[in-house]
């Protein structure tokens, strides 16, 4: 991938490595070498956002005296992440103290009188968007866009003057179109919890604004129909739970055709209300040989581990591990459908329960004990079709904001690309 051939003549081309220093950052250090070490806020690669700088993340760690001017950021520098998200920049702009880890590469001009820092922070996003990054990093595994690649990476630099129009340029319209996304951003977050608060509603005080009430003394349910039930989930459904196949055993993990969900299907169950496929699988010598076992479609799952809650319905018979939950309804007293949306309303009691300091769990004492408010059969079809349709409205409007997004970030990369490459006219 040459980058460079289609830039004007004029224009300076060579590597990065020649008109700029190349830093890699600090060795985490979590203890003192010595009296003399302080400890310092510092910078890793989740401080670079896709939006630029992020400094609500606090980190810190201990520096020697030695390292205080070889790893203390100045205002301009171009920070590119070396792990995480490879290849991502940000200016650094802060009047702060900070340092920088060795999840970040520092990149700042050698010959002030040659460049514009912004034009370079420009030239890395162009980079990034433009797949030359994820060509040099090994994606096969974690990718890493280390010193050595970010010295060899290409660079083309125009007069100092048209760096200053380029960059100034882009600051003027990547500001406007952050600023639309930030507003579409903030639309998602509203019909978020817009869609949360009509099915928590929709659950506990069901669709008659007339009917007469009744207190349940339990504060996320609150008072409900009073001809409605309230009852431990264990009463309407069966609880089932899971477990994994031994991993050191590769004849349960051969020729595996056996759904089995587990946490890497959180992103599945959060984006839909049913789930037909699964990112791993098992055979049925590995479902023999564990405590797993083959449930029945319709079962409704959920996670206890990690991300709480996050719910489908199986539409075929799958096996499910023991970070998941999966309820077997009594049909003639449940509906899948409706305890789906029962489980969503009761999202913030879920996270009540969780409990763990780094990944949270809810323990199958607290699933044994969830309660639902249970309105007879015929009421819970017509809740079901009401909030699938308010549900199916939402969705509408979620998907266009999110298109809408998708087509500004691609905008916003394609102005970059044609900017720092000398293809818009104006700026040359």
């Amino acid at each position: 991938m040459n980058l460079l051939d289609a830039l004007p003549d004029s224009w300076i081309k060579a590597s990065v490595s020649k008109y700029c220093d190349v830093r890699l950052g600090k060795m985490l250090q979590n203890d003192p070498s010595s009296d003399r070490d302080e400890l310092k806020p510092y910078l890793r690669a989740i401080n670079i956002a896709k939006t630029g700088l992020d400094l609500a993340h606090d980190f810190s760690m201990w520096i020697t005296p030695a390292e205080k001017d070889r790893f203390r950021l100045a205002k301009g520098d171009i920070l590119v992440s070396e792990g995480g998200d490879a290849g991502r920049t940000a200016v650094f702009d802060s009047e702060r103290e900070y340092y920088f880890q060795n999840a970040i590469n520092r990149v700042w001009p050698a010959a002030t009188e040659l460049i514009v820092p912004e034009f370079i922070y420009y030239w890395f996003t162009f980079l990034k968007v433009a797949g030359y990054v994820e060509m040099v990093c090994n994606v096969a595994t974690i990718p890493h866009f280390t010193a050595e690649k970010v010295k060899a990476a290409p660079l083309a630099l125009p007069p100092l003057e048209t760096q200053r129009r380029i960059a100034q340029f882009l600051d003027e319209k990547t500001a406007q179109i952050d600023g639309l996304i930030d507003k579409k951003r903030a639309l998602l977050e509203r019909l978020a919890e817009k869609r949360q608060a009509l099915i928590t509603r929709t659950v506990t005080n069901g669709l008659n604004p007339s009917a007469p009430m009744k207190p349940t003394g339990i504060d996320w349910l609150g008072d409900i129909p009073a001809h409605w039930e309230v009852l431990p989930v264990k009463r309407v459904a069966k609880l089932e739970s899971g477990h994994a196949p031994d991993k050191k055993i590769d004849a349960y993990w051969d020729d595996c055709e056996i759904p089995w969900v587990s946490l890497n299907d959180t992103a599945i169950l959060r984006a839909a209300d049913y789930i037909s496929d699964t990112t791993y699988k098992i055979n049925e010598l590995g479902l023999a040989n564990s405590s797993a076992r083959l449930l029945p479609a319709r079962a409704v799952v959920f996670t206890r581990d990690a991300t709480i809650g996050e719910s489908a319905i199986t539409t075929r018979p799958m096996a499910v591990s023991q970070h998941i939950i999966a309820w077997l309804c009594d049909d003639s007293r449940v509906i899948p459908e409706y305890l789906l949306f029962a489980i969503y309303g009761m999202r913030g009691e879920l996270l009540r329960l969780t409990n763990g300091s780094t990944i949270g769990t809810i323990g199958m004492g607290d699933v044994k004990s969830i309660r639902m408010a249970l309105p007879p059969i015929a009421e819970q079809n017509q809740i079901v079709a009401a909030i699938v349709k308010a549900k199916d409205s939402l969705d509408n409007i979620v998907g266009l904001a999110n298109r809408s997004i998708e087509r500004l970030i691609e905008y916003r990369a394609a102005l970059v690309s044609s900017a720092v490459t000398g293809q818009i006219e104006g700026l040359r």
